[in-house]
């Protein structure tokens, strides 16, 4: 194959991936929005629960970071799915996600930088959302999403 080729075959490539950047994104915003919904109002629908475990984990003020955390989940996670301060909700939902992986999930963590186990830390809870939420920071809530309605869009583009 000569450069040209493979220039031009690059060329289709981008294009096809800059087509799919917008509904992925939006798959990825309603799916792991409604997901970071449901596990907030799960914690919210019975406080004892996330306050016992935050009190496990030494955690202080365990019922009031319930509270915060499950109202966040909550309030946040349906903001994240329609793309409404999409970037800010996702900069929470990543602190979130880095304290739940120091509190309850050291061994994945010490695996991923110890002796590099990346299986055990992908493994962990915490690490789908973690993901959802880095890439929607990274690259914006896409078209669809009322952020893109109320800001320019190359505010929630790049």
């Amino acid at each position: 194959m000569n450069s040209s080729l493979l220039g031009k075959m690059n060329h289709l490539l981008a294009v096809i991936g800059r087509f799919l950047q917008c509904p992925l994104l939006l798959v990825i915003r309603l799916y792991w929005g409604w997901q970071f919904f449901l596990t907030g109002r799960g914690k919210w629908s019975d406080l004892s629960r996330p306050t016992q475990f935050f009190a496990s984990l030494h955690i202080p003020h365990p019922h009031l970071n319930a509270i915060i955390v499950a109202v966040t989940e909550c309030i946040g996670g349906l903001m994240f799915a329609v793309g409404l301060g999409t970037r800010f909700v996702a900069l929470i939902f990543i602190f979130e996600m880095i304290v739940a992986y120091a509190t309850s999930e050291p061994e994945a963590v010490h695996a991923l930088f110890g002796h590099f186990d990346a299986d055990k830390f992908v493994a962990a809870s915490p690490f789908q959302f973690l993901l959802a939420a880095l890439i929607v920071f990274a690259f914006g809530p896409g078209k669809i999403a009322l952020d893109t309605l109320i800001f320019k869009p190359s505010a929630t583009r790049n």
